[in-house]
């Protein structure tokens, strides 16, 4: 990963710490764990200064590239916190201490209220639930959108990008155009430099 590695030292209340931060953002995370990447790269980046700003962009980056759940971003963060902390075994623990404490609390969560959401999915107050998570949900995306593109950029220059990702929401949002031709679009520009 690009980006000189910081050199931190973790006390056990700080890994409980961020082990407690992320059970916290796991309740967060209605979108899905990336839906509070604004959150941990302000704890992670600004608070702490336990990654730099090129390793958390890396960590989300790659995760969302590759391929199996979206989440994996957060075992990169745990990962890097870890090296940075100066082993091997302390990546490890990053590792577990971040994906547990963001998958215990959502997993348990939602099987709880996905077994009661189904056992009562005719009421009135289920179906107004679900429909008036979808504005949070796409509130919580934006400002994901906003954090990852505004590190290290100028919008005077970087209008080009800003104008391609209110189009490409727009299509989204108004077309049945498949995501990949849009995300084959975006490279595309990307490859020319015209974003």
């Amino acid at each position: 990963m690009s980006g000189a590695p910081l050199h931190i030292v973790l006390s056990m209340a700080d890994w409980c710490n961020l082990f407690g931060h992320y059970l916290l953002l796991s309740l967060l995370s209605v979108g899905g764990a990336i839906s509070t990447t604004t959150e941990m790269h302000r704890y992670l980046v600004l608070e702490q200064g336990w990654l730099t700003q090129s390793q958390f962009n890396d960590s989300v980056a790659i995760a969302q590239a590759s391929p199996g759940p979206n989440v994996l971003f957060v075992a990169l963060m745990g990962w890097n916190v870890g090296l940075n902390a100066g082993s091997y075994a302390a990546a490890f623990a990053g590792v577990a201490v971040t994906m547990f404490g963001i998958l215990i609390p959502s997993t348990t969560l939602t099987y709880l209220a996905a077994r009661w959401a189904r056992r009562h999915r005719d009421k009135l107050g289920v179906r107004a639930f679900k429909q008036g998570m979808a504005p949070v949900v796409v509130g919580l995306m934006v400002s994901v959108g906003i954090t990852l593109g505004s590190a290290h950029r100028d919008f005077a220059l970087d209008w080009p990008l800003w104008l391609l990702s209110v189009v490409a929401g727009v299509l989204i949002w108004r077309t049945r155009i498949h995501l990949l031709w849009l995300l084959a679009a975006g490279a595309l520009l990307g490859w020319f430099q015209l974003v």
